[in-house]
């Protein structure tokens, strides 16, 4: 992003934005006219006709444009990823490019100098122009092929970092060194959260889960399979001679010279080979910001003022990929200040955060939780971290901690915030303590985003409404939409957003835990209260056109 663009001095200069939101943002956002058309809530095509006014720049709508037209000699990867700009058309000395900050004058210089022509720029809508560079760049074409073109992807080349491949490799294990660094780098592009390699008798299929829900992107020959499993654990540096046993190991993948991203693998024996999951650990989606994760305002509200308190405990919980490490990090990285120590106990450590003491959990050493627990106390904490209550030691230890002094952030596997009080008194933790010790529980679920480009509206009749849970009395403000699918998204969903039930441990509460009330009667008189739980938060989402009624269906009970 060039933060000193014309482009956005003059949006700051004319009161649009301001300096300092540049400042706090501009790590969040790939290009100016990202950050610029996302904080003055202006559409794509928007930005770009208003670039034409201010700049007398022509305006080109790229939406139908072929980029198998454009000729190899003009594909400058690096700088078509860098500077976010797509070479069109050359019309003798001339090149027209397309881009959606008309002002980066250093970028347009850098294509002149290494294509040697003059460049002749046209403003384009940013959202267009970073679909139109996947599609040049993407390497997903070469991802499904026969054994026999398989053999020829020796000969290309791969963005992928030089310390994965080694002078050492076979030379036939090439097109496999390319294969597996391709579909690293596809599954980035297309923010994968996992990606699944998995061999069967007849054939072997490679998973991408995106927002969600998997998808098959990749079925290379099923005589690769062992050869495809092995270069996996080589990177991974694990044993490529056990394959009897589950193992887990770790890649880190240089992308560019300031951001690397880590992936979790684990291997697992299945009855036609080694099964495969690499769970991509992205670092930058612990520095989101508690305004992107989608709490409504009151429940943002209530989770910063128990981050505030000194003491307490707040616990998350949800299903496994429900985001509840990146609401913790988040809170973390709002805690993370100079005059805090703050230490976590995790397993596994996902994303490392500077200016936090993150200890990975080894059974096998005697470092479980309880005995990290043990080690904090001693270690003079502010703000303690446990990744999973999973036991009565761990739960006593934690308790004792949060009524000690001591700020303490963990999880639990339950289905909803009042069945995180039962399950703890299930535990075998004492009443009393349960209810002075947690201040705050949130309970959460992930669901797909509506692409805001494609989405359709939806008309149910009222009655079919006030089934699905809506207030009756509010029907008007109801406003459903349905997925449709574009060329800017997967099945009509681009991203995900959090549901949340967010509950404090009121008075009231407190005293049915007291008495031994069960998780149905803690749920009414939390409803009483004013915290929504999760399918009321949900259907606040699909009535606000954020997702839609068929996904909140999906991701909460009905």
């Amino acid at each position: 992003m060039n933060i000193n663009s014309p482009l956005l001095r003059k949006f700051i200069t004319l009161g649009r934005i301001d300096a300092e939101t540049v400042k706090s943002k501009q790590r969040e956002y790939s290009s100016t006219a990202e950050l610029i058309s996302k904080t003055c809530g202006m559409a794509g095509h928007e930005l770009a006709e208003q670039c034409t006014d201010l700049f007398r720049v022509p305006y080109f709508d790229i939406k139908d444009f072929d980029v198998s037209h454009i000729s190899e000699e003009l594909v400058k990867d690096k700088l078509i990823r860098e500077h976010h700009i797509l070479p069109l058309v050359k019309k003798g000395r001339k090149l027209y490019i397309a881009a959606s900050d008309p002002t980066d004058y250093g970028a347009f210089e850098n294509f002149e100098f290494s294509t040697g022509l003059s460049c002749e720029v046209v403003v384009v809508d940013y959202v267009q122009l970073e679909n139109k560079i996947e599609q040049l760049l993407d390497a997903a074409g070469g991802l499904h092929l026969s054994e026999d073109e398989f053999k020829e992807l020796g000969d290309l080349e791969t963005e992928a970092p030089k310390d994965l491949t080694s002078k050492d490799e076979d030379k036939d294990d090439a097109p496999i060194i390319v294969y597996i660094n391709k579909i690293l780098m596809d599954a980035i592009k297309k923010g994968a959260s996992d990606l699944h390699f998995e061999p069967y008798e007849h054939r072997y299929r490679v998973r991408f889960r995106i927002d969600g829900i998997l998808h098959e992107m990749a079925s290379p020959p099923n005589s690769l399979a062992s050869r495809l499993s092995a270069r996996i654990k080589v990177m991974s540096r694990l044993d490529i001679a056990e394959k009897r046993k589950p193992q887990d190991g770790r890649i880190k993948l240089k992308i560019t010279e300031r951001k690397s991203i880590d992936f979790r693998v684990s291997t697992l024996p299945t009855l036609w080979g080694e099964k495969i999951v690499m769970r991509i650990l992205d670092s930058s989606s612990a520095m989101l910001g508690i305004d992107v994760l989608g709490y409504e305002p009151e429940q943002k509200k209530l989770y910063m003022d128990a981050l505030e308190q000194p003491q307490g405990m707040i616990l998350v919980t949800g299903p496994t990929g429900s985001g509840k490490t990146v609401s913790l990090y988040t809170g973390l990285n709002i805690l993370n200040q100079p005059e805090r120590n703050i230490s976590t106990a995790e397993d596994p450590v996902e994303i490392n955060l500077e200016g936090i003491n993150q200890v990975q959990i080894n059974p096998k050493a005697d470092m479980t939780f309880a005995n990290a627990l043990k080690a904090f106390l001693r270690q003079d904490p502010d703000v303690v971290m446990v990744g999973e209550i999973r036991d009565l030691e761990t739960a006593e230890i934690a308790i004792k901690a949060a009524q000690t002094g001591h700020l303490v952030l963990s999880t639990l596997h339950t289905n909803s915030a009042p069945e995180t009080l039962t399950r703890l008194l299930n535990m075998g933790v004492p009443a009393y303590n349960v209810a002075s010790s947690i201040s705050l529980i949130i309970a959460q679920r992930l669901a797909r985003r509506l692409c805001p480009k494609c989405k359709t509206p939806e008309k149910l009749p009222d009655e079919e409404l006030i089934r699905q849970g809506f207030d009756k009395d509010k029907l008007n403000e109801v406003q459903l939409f349905a997925p449709k699918g574009c060329d800017s998204c997967t099945e009509g969903y681009k991203g995900r957003v959090g549901i949340y039930e967010v509950m404090q441990i009121t008075p009231e509460i407190a005293q049915i835990i007291m008495r031994g009330g069960n998780s149905l009667e803690i749920a009414e008189v939390s409803l009483r209260s004013g915290f929504n739980d999760l399918r009321l938060s949900g259907l606040k989402k699909a009535a606000d056109g954020v997702t839609s009624l068929a996904e909140i269906n999906r991701v909460t009970s009905f």
